[in-house]
């Protein structure tokens, strides 16, 4: 898939109500280059599907789409294939949209938890916190390390661009030199999007929000958090924001053990 494919895809993703980021384009490459696939009716593009590979044993499964005039003529099911040949044995993940999570389950994934996105447009102004800092390429490499553990498999390639200053917001929260928690917001076609936003507790996850949301200078906040964490459920809740769409995190193969509780906010439904 060429860049001008994935921003196509990207286009299709945010007709469907997904809301990508602005700037998501360059990231998602950043973490697998080849994993983004399309699929087309002689040269006409019809349907994506990323399909990234981390290191290791693991993939994540997105942006499967096919365009709606082109729908029911089985486009969808050949491209599907492909992207799943190109994971091999690895176990994958996915967040599946309510109308194709049967179809998952055909195909061998199993439910793991729900995830929410919750919206609203928060009326915060940036907490004053000696703890809380900017990242920057001074903390970057123990953001990184803290940020392991929260997913299957080393995303180092996908962070070092997601925390870049020019098109993201990131803050950190560090206490006697150690983070304790991070998180990152960007602007998307809607509003403004938090995530990750990763917290070792409920006050850490807090001031991290409120120093994110305050940078949406009062436009729409969106967060996509896992419904097991009920702590996440109250901040949202706290904040005014309420469910607008959500997915289901399945996984074919071995499933993840995450630390769902320390979980405010997953990074994106394309990439995991």
């Amino acid at each position: 898939m060429t860049r001008q494919d994935l921003d196509l895809a990207i286009d299709w993703a945010a007709a469907e109500g997904w809301n990508p980021g602005l700037n998501d384009a360059a990231c998602f490459q950043a973490a697998d280059p080849a994993g983004f696939l399309m699929g087309c009716f002689g040269d006409e593009p019809v349907a994506s599907i990323s399909v990234v590979r981390y290191a290791g044993t693991f993939g994540f499964l997105g942006l499967y789409i096919v365009r709606p005039d082109r729908r029911g003529r089985g486009f969808g099911h050949r491209l599907w294939r492909a992207g799943m040949d190109s994971l091999g044995d690895r176990t994958v993940g996915l967040d599946g949209v309510v109308a194709q999570q049967e179809n998952y389950r055909k195909s061998g994934f199993a439910l793991a938890h729900r995830n929410v996105r919750f919206g609203g447009t928060p009326q915060v102004a940036a907490p004053r916190d000696e703890g809380l800092k900017r990242v920057s390429p001074e903390i970057v490499e123990a953001v990184l390390a803290y940020d392991r553990p929260f997913f299957p498999a080393p995303r180092e390639a996908f962070l070092r661009c997601w925390l870049k200053p020019e098109a993201r917001d990131a803050f950190a929260f560090v206490e006697d030199g150690i983070i304790k928690g991070y998180g990152v917001i960007r602007a998307c076609r809607s509003g403004s999007k938090v995530g990750p936003l990763f917290a070792d507790g409920e006050r850490e996850a807090d001031l991290l929000f409120r120093a994110l949301a305050s940078e949406a200078n009062g436009d729409a906040v969106f967060l996509d958090l896992p419904e097991p964490n009920q702590a996440a459920v109250r901040l949202a809740a706290r904040y005014g924001l309420s469910p607008a769409f959500e997915t289901a995190r399945m996984y074919r193969g071995p499933g993840p053990d995450l630390p769902l509780s320390r979980t405010y906010g997953i990074s994106t439904f394309e990439l995991g």
